[in-house]
């Protein structure tokens, strides 16, 4: 046996949920460029659930659930309230998940339905939790979500307590789609993995949570909003890029292990951080980024990634940086649940090997002779 470090081009397992192929990404088939233009995030749900669009019908169910589920039970909004001040995002929203199990009569069973409809709760209830969360931290009463509304309009009411505009509807949408599967990322994979030992939906979810909440995953946004904070201005981009290239520090939110000409998510994002700050009149955030942009792929060939335009785009939302993976979980759950129910399909639990490169022969020392 021989070790391939962080396995990469590993093939371990089948899916027919998403695809990167000649980095083209698809849902189900669909290319990720078509949905982020056309689709509701809700459609998207519902695709990666059920292996296909919904008809109108099937739409307007799938609203109706969400809406029905959406709401935190009374519980979980005192637990959050009793969270330590400065407690981490993605370690509140960690916990927050696992402590939501705890009140689902139906945490336990393992059933295809059951599981569905706790995919429906989780789906419904991260954006319920990230925005009860920011608003309990800055001594604010959470506000209930609203019913028919979507979910990208629902967060951001539940986040600022006004209707958003709908520009800024337009741009959480599309980011929620953009960011709702990518194959057989970290995430995910700990998510299955965990579910293959027949653990339930939560605790695939927590395991997620777990791994999203680095730098190298989820966090990777967040950092590329410090580095921009950092710079502070335009003018001073080039001199702040250049002495990090120079000294080899890692510019966040560039290159995919997976792409090799460019993360296709990231035009959208581009797009939409630009319109937004048209409509804001402050094009500060978009004009650093792009410049970055065209320094790193000029003097690296490194393209972005998902996570580099998404920050500036949370930002001129009005989003604090350290809710942006956490806005990331509430999407990417959709794929997660999708991944879990197809892994409880056709489970065998996920044993790899490793490649032993300790010492061999080594022989048992009575403690008396141990030096």
């Amino acid at each position: 046996m021989t070790a391939t470090k962080g396995l990469e081009g590993i093939v371990a397992t089948t899916s027919s949920i998403s695809s990167i192929i000649d980095g083209v990404l698809t849902y189900r088939g669909i290319n990720i460029d078509e949905l982020a233009e056309k689709a509701s995030f809700e459609e998207v749900v519902y695709l990666l659930w059920f292996g296909k669009l919904p008809n109108r019908q099937e739409l307007n169910d799938l609203q109706a659930q969400l809406d029905q589920e959406a709401a935190l039970p009374a519980e979980v909004i005192d637990y959050i309230k009793s969270l330590p001040n400065g407690v981490h995002s993605m370690a509140a929203l960690r916990s927050i998940v696992s402590t939501l199990a705890l009140y689902d009569p139906e945490a336990g069973d393992m059933d295809q339905a059951s599981n569905v409809r706790k995919a429906i709760r989780l789906q419904a209830q991260l954006p319920t939790i990230v925005a009860a969360f920011a608003r309990i931290r800055q001594g604010l009463e959470p506000l209930a979500p609203k019913k028919g509304e979507s979910i990208a309009a629902n967060f951001l009411y539940m986040l600022t307590g006004e209707k958003p505009e709908d520009i800024a509807v337009e741009a959480m949408n599309k980011a929620l789609i953009l960011h709702a599967d990518h194959e057989l990322n970290a995430s995910t994979f700990a998510a299955r993995v965990t579910v293959a030992t027949l653990s339930d939906i939560y605790s695939g979810v927590v395991s997620a949570i777990g791994a999203l909440k680095g730098p190298l995953h989820g966090g990777a946004n967040e950092q590329v909003m410090a580095m921009l904070e950092e710079i502070g201005s335009p003018e001073k981009v080039q001199a702040y890029i250049q002495d990090k290239l120079n000294n080899k520090v890692k510019i966040m939110g560039f290159g995919h292990r997976v792409y090799k000409n460019g993360d296709p998510r990231a035009k959208h994002l581009q797009a939409m951080s630009k319109q937004l700050g048209q409509l804001t009149g402050d094009l500060s955030w978009y004009d650093m980024s792009t410049q970055i942009e065209e320094l790193v792929t000029g003097m690296k060939g490194l393209k972005p990634n998902v996570d580099f335009y998404s920050a500036s785009v949370y930002t001129t939302l009005g989003i604090p940086r350290d809710l942006f993976t956490p806005i990331f979980a509430m999407s990417r759950v959709s794929g997660w649940t999708a991944h879990i129910l197809e892994q409880y399909e056709d489970n065998r639990l996920i044993r790899p090997r490793a490649e032993y490169v300790g010492p061999s022969n080594a022989q048992y020392i009575v403690l008396e002779d141990r030096v």
